[in-house]
């Protein structure tokens, strides 16, 4: 096997594995239901389940507005400012996704929620 030939059965490897653990640990069935709606929250329209950057908390990187149990709007924020999410890496994805149990991320209220929601395969960071 010359170079020309290993290098590409490493990039189709590379291919095969990235898309074996997009099967293995993405439930995307999990965010189906994830509907962007407006409300109203402490008087002023917000998006629901859309997550985007925050500036005015330095210790989390992102927020949502979502309703819990009881009907009433709240904030979620999730991640480190610090940190890059690095969801492209086909490994360091399944490490992420195994180690906080996104195969059961648990309710919508919760940051652990959002943030396998964030480290989906494909999935963009918008704002």
């Amino acid at each position: 096997m010359d170079h020309i030939e290993q290098k590409r059965y490493k990039m189709k490897f590379k291919e095969l594995k990235a898309e074996l653990i997009d099967k293995h640990c993405e439930c995307n069935d999990l965010y189906e239901d994830l509907v962007i709606t407006e409300a109203e929250y402490q008087g002023k329209k917000v998006k629901l389940n859309d997550p985007i950057r925050t500036s005015e908390n330095p210790k989390k990187k992102f927020k949502v507005y979502v309703k819990n149990d009881q009907g009433k709007v709240v904030v979620v924020r999730f991640g480190d400012p610090n940190l890059s999410i690095k969801r492209d890496d086909p490994d360091r994805r399944r490490s992420f996704r195994a180690r906080h149990n996104c195969d059961n991320p648990g309710p919508k209220t919760k940051p652990r929620y959002w943030s396998c929601f964030q480290w989906r395969a494909g999935a963009k960071v918008d704002n």
